[in-house]
């Protein structure tokens, strides 16, 4: 009976130990149930991913199947290719100036943005032409010798490629900016691009600019890549010194050709009190001779005639001057020449009045209006078309323009036969108040005007 019960009792425990161990507790279960769940989501979300990832590998791996096949199999389709080449070409549609500054966003000759269009030179001629898709492009720096004289219209894409110009070691990248564009009825405007870096260090000593598809682009049509003149790049320092085409009234002295800032040149005029473009013009209108004096015989003739011939390009305003003297009441423009004269009686003097005026009366009137200029009344008036030219025998094409700002070629110098520059104080040496004159019924009697 006791081994009976022994046995009984073991028999027990088993079967108990068999139970506990064979049935699952709720938390376990809920938690195999989770977990099934996140794997289930986990694989969801990896499967999108995983398919793109063998499709890319895939279509990279046919790619270079085809490509190495096409080269191995079909060389004659190649150079088929290359004897027929495209009749697209990428060109700059407008020139870029010949000097350009590090840190300077790029524009063209005209200071407006750079746009890149599409042409198609089939004809021997650059036609404007578009292709109905997009066209990814990529803005790079060529070497300003390429390419050579003897290949100026026979490179290849490899040469172009070739004469990419990088940045030098441990420097910016050369260009920075909007470098990739995408073109869109064959034209695509250039952002904000600058360089980093002058081409001082490159044998050529100058840069172009290069256009082609971008890397990496699959294009149905061949398009030949495209470039600029050659140009130069300086450091931005040197814009500091560069001169003004054309130059305000307002500009240092320094900014007119042949006049170097703290030259020479230019420290005989600070002494002298002429530091600006408008006191420079100033003193050429009422006193040649000693502006000449102050910058002295260094320099010469040719000099001389840069300066004036730049200086005179000067755009002018619609700035009048007023000196009212104990006869007259004269209008003097922004450098000093008479454009106008009133009376005591305020009435306007007709042109057949005038030229009988002595010169040296006038001369006087337009001296003092100089000496007292920081006196004279200023006033906004928009001068008549027929306003006075600078440069004689010089044709301007312009010179008022919808918001009453001229720029003006001078008219007031003129040499005689032994070479004198003589003086006029007058816009032009016949015209007053816009009209042609010729001065009549004035007489001068112990320095008194009188009409009759």
């Amino acid at each position: 009976m006791a081994s009976k019960r022994l046995f009984d009792d073991s028999d027990q425990d088993k079967h108990k130990r068999i139970r506990t161990s064979t049935t699952p507790s709720l938390a376990s279960v809920m938690g195999e149930i989770v977990m099934v769940r996140n794997m289930q989501n986990l694989f969801s979300g990896l499967e999108p991913l995983l398919r793109r990832v063998v499709n890319e590998e895939v279509e990279r791996a046919m790619r270079q199947c085809y490509t190495s096949r096409s080269i191995t199999k079909s060389p004659s389709l190649r150079l088929e290719a290359m004897e027929h080449p495209s009749s697209f070409q990428f060109n700059f549609k407008k020139k870029l100036p010949l000097s350009i500054f590090t840190g300077s966003r790029l524009l063209d000759m005209d200071e407006n943005s750079i746009n890149v269009i599409l042409v198609d030179k089939s004809n021997g001629q650059n036609v404007p032409t578009s292709l109905p898709h997009p066209i990814k492009i990529e803005i790079v720096v060529l070497d300003g010798d390429f390419p050579s004289s003897e290949k100026e219209s026979s490179w290849t894409s490899e040469e172009f490629n070739s004469n990419i110009v990088k940045e030098r070691t441990g420097k910016r990248p050369l260009l920075t900016g909007e470098l990739n564009l995408t073109m869109r009825d064959g034209i695509a405007p250039i952002g904000d691009i600058e360089f980093t870096d002058n081409s001082s260090w490159i044998r050529s000593r100058k840069f172009r600019l290069g256009v082609r598809i971008a890397q990496g682009t699959n294009q149905n049509v061949r398009i030949r890549e495209g470039m600029t003149e050659p140009f130069v790049v300086k450091d931005h320092r040197g814009e500091l010194y560069k001169k003004h085409h054309p130059p305000s009234l307002n500009d240092k002295v320094w900014r007119l050709e042949k006049i170097g800032k703290d030259g020479a040149f230019h420290k005989k005029l600070t002494t002298a009190k002429i530091t600006t473009v408008q006191e420079f013009l100033k003193l050429s209108v009422v006193d040649p001779q000693r502006l000449r004096k102050i910058l002295g015989i260094g320099m010469s003739e040719k000099m001389w005639d840069a300066t004036m011939k730049h200086a005179k390009t000067c755009v002018m305003g619609n700035k009048l001057y007023v000196y009212r003297g104990p006869q007259l009441t004269i209008y003097l423009n922004a450098i000093c020449q008479m454009v106008r004269a009133y009376n005591i009686n305020g009435q306007t003097i007709p042109n057949r009045d005038i030229s009988n005026i002595n010169k040296n009366y006038m001369q006087n009137y337009v001296r003092e209006a100089y000496d007292r200029w920081n006196e004279l009344e200023e006033i906004d008036e928009a001068l008549n078309d027929n306003v006075a030219l600078l440069t004689q025998g010089e044709s301007v094409e312009k010179f008022q323009n919808i918001n009453h700002q001229a720029s003006y070629e001078q008219n007031d110098f003129f040499v005689d036969k032994s070479g004198c520059i003589e003086w006029s104080p007058f816009a032009t040496s016949s015209l007053v108040n816009g009209i042609a004159y010729s001065f009549s019924g004035a007489i001068i009697d112990d320095g008194t005007l009188r009409w009759h």
